[in-house]
């Protein structure tokens, strides 16, 4: 009995190429890059070409020229006799500070506000609804600078705050008073207390900037906290899969989150350095420039108001099914919220969510609008002025923004992919 054998393959040839739908898209796809590439090629060969028949060269040597000019706000030691790179590391440090505290800021904001726009209560609905609508129509330039002329012209001058000893004897009080006792609000900035260490362990110089020993301890103490709280849910979890009883565990999390950092604190004589006036002004502790208040609280309230709406579609998509379900188990409308609707809406909120994030990050760049340097206000703004490189700014700077960009997004692409539902 004869069997039919299987057919010959067809060896490869270069017609497949063109011809063959198998690798046809592949070769339009590698011709389409190499003409894109020639094309930027072409460009960038045209500029440079340009630039030195104008006796201007190419090049970041510009970076490690002296920079001559003053930084206010900075996270890291800098002065105007330092390069240009050092402003810039300075300028992008702010710009992640800013951008940091907003995303954390802008999601809290955007998730109670919009829960609250689902509520039952009538005026807290159209109270949210208000928010949402008002805000987010607004261009966020304009709320930038209502907020910093609030904070510079609203507030009391530093002198408001001084008690004199006229003052004391006559059973006068100053205009002004600091909240709480540590915290001074005035038209120049915000006077905040500052953290202080008597037994400090010192800080490991890196050549670029100093990093505190101090913070990585206390950093190193929350990380093992975590694993441990962790340990913790997971046996508890294990318990009540076990027996159909869920142990008490919330004064063992607080126990585990609270102890090894209050012990750490205790051992490096930890304490608040408070502001006092002296002189015309305060001296002492942390003074937070309007610039940055101004910046967190508009781009905050702005990305929130997308973000609450994100929020509540996202809720909405959930089947009221999920909602009676719970309610026929006895949760409360609370629990129901956080243990049933929001983590199964997290699938439709996380993706719309990285792009707020990344709003709002670029958002940063209109820092430039109230004088807060950040990389905008220094690689793109006085650095690009006094060299006269505006390509090379601006090249860098593009780069710096599509790095950070590219971070945040594969960072919650992770989160995205752990919360979302996983087919059997």
């Amino acid at each position: 009995m004869a069997y039919a054998g299987e057919a010959p393959k067809d060896s490869f040839r270069l017609s497949m190429l063109i011809y063959d739908t198998r690798y046809r898209s592949i070769t339009i796809q590698i011709i389409v890059l190499i003409l894109f590439g020639l094309f930027l090629s072409w460009i960038f060969n045209n500029i440079v070409q340009n630039l030195a028949a104008k006796d201007r060269g190419f090049s970041y040597d510009f970076l490690w020229n002296r920079a001559g000019y003053d930084i206010s706000q900075r996270l890291i030691a800098y002065t105007n006799d330092d390069t240009h790179a050092r402003a810039m590391l300075v300028g992008l440090l702010n710009t992640l500070l800013l951008a940091f505290f907003g995303c954390i800021l802008a999601t809290v904001i955007g998730v109670v506000a919009g829960v609250l726009r689902l509520s039952n209560n009538w005026l807290i609905g159209r109270l949210m609804t208000v928010y949402v609508e008002v805000t987010r129509n607004v261009p966020v330039l304009l709320w930038i600078l209502l907020v910093y002329v609030v904070l510079s012209e609203a507030m009391p001058e530093p002198k408001d705050f001084k008690l004199t000893d006229a003052m004391i004897a006559a059973g006068e009080q100053p205009k002004a008073h600091m909240i709480l006792g540590s915290i001074a609000i005035t038209n120049r900035g915000t006077n905040i207390p500052e953290p202080l260490f008597d037994r400090s362990l010192g800080n490991i110089d890196l050549g670029i900037f100093l990093v505190s020993l101090d913070l990585l301890a206390i950093i190193a103490v929350l990380v093992g906290s975590f694993f441990a709280y962790r340990a913790l849910s997971h046996r508890a979890r294990a318990l009540q899969e076990a027996t159909g009883v869920r142990p008490v565990t919330w004064w063992k999390s607080l126990l585990i989150w609270l102890a090894p950092v209050v012990i750490l604190l205790w051992a490096l004589g930890f304490h608040l350095g408070y502001p006092q006036f002296k002189g015309f002004n305060f001296t002492g502790g942390i003074t937070v420039a309007h610039a940055f208040t101004a910046l967190l609280v508009a781009l905050s309230l702005y990305t929130g108001a997308f973000i609450a709406e994100i929020v509540r579609a996202g809720i909405m998509a959930i089947p009221r099914g999920q909602t009676e379900a719970a309610y026929a188990l006895g949760l409360r409308p609370g629990r129901t919220m956080s243990l049933v609707i929001l983590p199964q809406a997290l699938r439709v909120i996380i993706p719309p969510l990285i792009s707020q994030y990344l709003n709002l990050t670029k958002n940063t760049s209109l820092a430039i609008a109230v004088s807060y340097m950040d990389l905008r206000g220094t690689l793109g703004g006085i650095t690009l002025n006094q060299t006269g490189k505006e390509l090379e700014c601006m090249l860098l700077m593009m780069a710096i923004y599509l790095t950070i960009s590219l971070i945040i997004s594969g960072v919650m692409n992770i989160y995205n992919n752990a919360v979302k539902l996983k087919e059997r």
